[in-house]
């Protein structure tokens, strides 16, 4: 039953899973950041650059985080900016976007609007911050607007709470699942978390600072993660969607039922079908090779999935909590804690729903599901 499940791999998901490091660059994918990659090497916040007459990279710092900066885009001249993406809320944070902005002669009192990839922290945090010193609207893809609305996103109370209950049902046990919450204090950030002023839908284009950019819903990431297209410079604004060494996380974001990796994998493929010239993500560095650089990911997702499938054949009725700790990650798992644990464990189960869904895997009924290969139909 093993070997069948594996050899349906490819034809049952259409090339199909994702996790963790995939390779740093390879054969028709051309680093283009040139300047961003040595900053990387170097464990460094690269410099801002200018890209073009109109355009602009500004590192912001993400604090205590591995990924260390998020790379905003800035469009426009001083009498109207745009800025894709914001940063993290911190006062390091905002220092830096503001002295990225003089090296454009500008301030934040210049920016009119504020385009969000999507809703997390990193890319978010800032947005209030710009709005609130220079008037501009904010703008966010409705799905991340509703998830960032939610009471039990909004109120740390709840937050914490529904934090918890969402551990217990992927297999932890109460006590872990508290500790691993972390600080109480970390909610009351999301007190503070812009409501976008308008919201921006697939295929919309919009007509700032003098581009045209055409929105592209890239589910997956989060549900409303948004890519900017500017067909003219044939460039991707990619945001968290395509990276160039790693893939990115792609959980359940509680809700076990939705198929978060399967809207991501059709994802890929959509914006492959752009005629993009270069990619600018929000982390790492620039490349070419989009096409490449999807296919490099759909190979690595085929490898992740077969692993799985391993995982659950050899361990049938395990939970999501144990079948984590089974799989191959960047680090040893027992280095695996918090955030990043939990994170870990998400992912697994964005996989194991992928695999329900084409029918490779069957789960138990249970408050906590079990896992287990289906039964071969032949």
């Amino acid at each position: 039953m093993m070997q069948q499940a594996t050899t349906g791999v490819r034809s049952a998901l259409a090339r199909g899973m994702t996790v963790n490091a995939v390779s740093e660059h390879g054969p028709n994918v051309e680093v283009t950041g040139v300047v961003q990659h040595a900053a990387w090497h170097q464990r460094v916040i690269p410099p801002v650059e200018r890209l073009a007459s109109d355009l602009w990279s500004i590192p912001v710092p993400i604090p205590n985080n591995p990924l260390r900066y998020v790379s905003i885009y800035a469009l426009g001249s001083q009498s109207s900016l745009t800025l894709i993406d914001a940063g993290w809320n911190s006062d390091d944070s905002w220092a830096a976007l503001c002295t990225g902005l003089s090296h454009l002669h500008a301030s934040i009192s210049d920016v009119t609007a504020c385009l969000v990839t999507h809703q997390h922290f990193d890319h978010v945090g800032l947005a209030h911050r710009v709005r609130e010193a220079s008037g501009a609207w904010v703008g966010m893809h409705p799905a991340d607007r509703d998830a960032l609305c939610r009471p039990e996103f909004r109120d740390p109370e709840l937050a914490l709470s529904a934090e918890v209950d969402w551990l217990i049902r992927l297999g932890a046990s109460r006590d872990e699942a508290v500790r691993l919450r972390g600080d109480p204090l970390l909610y009351e950030r999301r007190r503070s978390i812009a409501i976008p002023d308008r919201l921006i839908v697939d295929g919309q284009d919009l007509s700032v600072s003098g581009r045209t950019l055409r929105a592209v819903h890239t589910p997956g990431h989060t549900p409303g993660h948004l890519c900017f297209v500017d067909h003219r410079t044939r460039l991707l604004f990619a945001g968290d969607h395509v990276l160039p060494r790693i893939s990115p996380n792609i959980a359940a974001h509680h809700d076990s039922d939705a198929d978060a990796l399967g809207r991501f994998l059709a994802s890929l493929d959509m914006i492959a079908s752009y005629g993009i010239d270069e990619v600018l993500p929000a982390h790492e560095w620039r490349f070419r090779g989009l096409r490449t650089r999807v296919q490099q990911l759909h190979e690595h997702h085929e490898r992740r999935l077969k692993e799985l499938l391993d995982v659950v054949g050899r361990h049938p009725g395990s939970v999501p909590w144990e079948i984590a700790g089974e799989l191959t990650w960047s680090r040893p798992w027992h280095d695996y804690d918090g955030y990043m644990r939990i994170s870990a464990v998400g992912e697994t189960v964005a996989h194991l729903v992928r695999l329900m869904r084409v029918g490779l895997v069957t789960a138990t009924a249970d408050a906590v599901p079990r896992y287990m290969l289906a039964r071969s139909k032949g």
